[in-house]
């Protein structure tokens, strides 16, 4: 099997200045997901890993890590509107060029949702590898709300609803239909993925659920909060 391992991070982030070369534990944010990429493809036996970027600090960041690059992203790809799927296929495309070979799966980690294990890894392979019908697959949670029962849009009255309506009353969210939040740490896609018009996420798309803590930084107080969980040993797995 040939799969290509793509850690993606962009140096205009405009939420948390360069967040993705943030300290935790002494360590740059990036670290973690180069480290699971390079244990990952020891784990199978071999994978190739590229890095996209559009900032020389982040791809020397990375450097220092172990993971060495060449490439970096176009201008177009490193604005606010450029769409992830979009710099996954750049990468991949300049990937096989490069090594003149044609992936079967690529596997996307997310920078700034590290708290992932190589089993979590393992696991979710398996789960899209055995159904050929599968184009994607990615890492959830179990949501602290449930669309079901306590998140509400508004209507077509001025008033407001439930995003979802369930076919009966529910009085708690564990209760409601099986629903979960994408905790953006993990993306498996069969390479055939990248070949369509549009690139659309959903579509004959599988989940794993991860079965511990695992969210997505977007604040200052959430990097904070990451750092003080590892930094004190707060997990209750070994992600590192």
């Amino acid at each position: 099997m040939n799969l290509l391992i793509t850690i993606c991070g962009r140096g205009g982030s405009k939420g948390i200045v360069k967040k993705n070369i943030y300290p935790i534990n002494d360590k740059p944010l990036i670290h973690y997901s180069i480290h699971h990429a390079q244990e990952y493809a020891k784990k199978i036996g071999g994978a190739d890993i590229e890095l996209s970027t559009d900032s020389q600090e982040i791809a020397d960041t990375a450097a220092a890590g172990g993971l060495h690059t060449e490439y970096m992203r176009p201008a177009e790809l490193g604005s606010d509107s450029a769409g992830k799927l979009e710099t996954i296929k750049d990468v991949l495309l300049y990937a096989e060029k490069k090594n003149s070979k044609r992936y079967d799966y690529v596997l996307d980690l997310d920078v700034t949702s590290p708290l992932r294990t190589i089993e979590d890894l393992e696991k979710g392979f398996a789960i899209i590898d055995s159904d050929p019908n599968a184009r994607n697959l990615f890492s959830v949670s179990f949501p602290k709300h449930n669309p079901y029962f306590d998140i509400v849009e508004p209507g077509t009255d001025d008033y407001y609803q439930l995003v979802k309506q369930p076919e009966s009353q529910i009085n708690a969210r564990q209760e409601g239909p099986r629903a979960f939040e994408v905790n953006a740490s993990f993306y498996f896609y069969r390479r055939a993925f990248f070949d369509e018009d549009p690139l659309r996420i959903i579509g004959n798309t599988l989940v794993y659920e991860t079965p511990h803590m695992c969210f997505e930084v977007d604040e200052i107080l959430e990097l904070e909060f990451l750092d003080f969980l590892i930094s004190e040993d707060k997990l209750n797995f070994d992600f590192k």
